[in-house]
């Protein structure tokens, strides 16, 4: 007789120890009690905290901690084989949530890319495409961006750069100069590209049924990723912003964002919908910038070759 306790599917939240990614984790453990949820964070303890957590206001035991640095192409091939020697159910879902914004300065991962770029793009590019195999049919993979990606709306950041993937990688190699907030919001805008691209790939190249969908989750004051701003900015990004979730749209608190990316995992209504963008759980269309054939077809192509994926790493052909 099967054992209904024992989770049947599995949930992958990159960056699930703080912010969205616990809220996010949260309602997925509340909506899904047959689900094991693997927080993929690169501070272990932290995230065995958020894991108490998480069991704790969910009444579900189903979760558990992996360590992934996404500064690290070696932590995450590390990670990959960690999960799939970890006999977990069939993979359903990766949430690819965890992001950095560094504004003081150039920084770099542990293999020489800038680090935003490396962050935010590199390290969730090498992890779906070397864990693609192992979705089932139905499953569903997230790219959290952001609606700075869009200079149209009025975020307060810059708009996004896009020239070559390779500049944004080395941006030393590059006549133009971006912004540490430029940088963040050209990764959200790689981070439509590689969910669209992925998308048609997988539809093309493959006999697969996997939805691959990007994610605006708005404005969140409150949460980490002003973490390298400025003390007075640091303060009114906790303490002060957090008051506009009241007062303006798209100003969003982490709680109410959390529940709508949960939503695109487990709500039935967006089981077949694919190569799609919504701000919260509104599916509408991303910049005029995001539909850039040229652009997507330059950041996919460039990623393989700075990450070395090899084809036996992946089930989509390489050309």
């Amino acid at each position: 007789m099967k054992n209904t306790n024992s989770p049947q599917k599995t949930i992958i939240i990159t960056g699930g120890n703080a912010g969205l990614g616990y809220e996010c984790a949260k309602n997925i453990a509340k909506a899904y009690k047959d689900s094991l949820i693997v927080l993929a964070c690169r501070n272990v303890e932290k995230a065995k905290i958020a894991m108490d957590s998480v069991k704790k206001e969910s009444v579900n035991n189903n979760i558990t901690v992996l360590e992934l640095d996404l500064a690290s192409l070696e932590s995450v091939r590390s990670f990959i084989r960690t999960f799939l020697n970890s006999n977990f159910p069939p993979l359903y879902s990766i949430v690819c949530n965890a992001g950095l914004q560094i504004v003081n300065g150039i920084k770099y991962t542990k293999d020489g890319f800038e680090a935003t770029f490396g962050v935010n793009h590199l390290g969730h590019f090498v992890l779906v495409n070397m864990l693609l195999e192992k979705i089932v049919n139905s499953g569903r993979i997230i790219f959290v961006s952001s609606d700075t990606h869009d200079p149209l709306q009025k975020t307060g950041m810059p708009e996004p750069i896009y020239d070559k993937a390779e500049f944004l990688a080395y941006p030393g190699k590059s006549v133009v100069t971006l912004s540490g907030t430029q940088r963040y919001t050209t990764s959200k805008l790689c981070n439509i590209y590689c969910a669209y691209e992925l998308d048609e790939r997988i539809r093309s190249q493959t006999t697969r049924s996997i939805a691959v969908n990007a994610f605006n989750p708005g404005m969140m004051p409150g949460t980490g990723l002003a973490r390298d701003y400025g003390l007075i900015a640091r303060f009114a990004w906790k303490y002060i912003l957090p008051v506009m979730t009241l007062l303006k749209r798209n100003v969003n608190t982490v709680s109410k964002s959390g529940r709508a990316l949960a939503s695109l995992v487990t709500n039935a209504e967006f089981e077949n919908v694919t190569g799609k963008y919504f701000d919260g759980t509104r599916q509408i269309s991303s910049s005029k910038l995001s539909y850039d054939i040229k652009n997507r077809k330059d950041l996919w192509g460039t990623s393989i070759k700075l990450v070395q994926l090899k084809q036996d790493e992946t089930i989509l052909p390489l050309d």
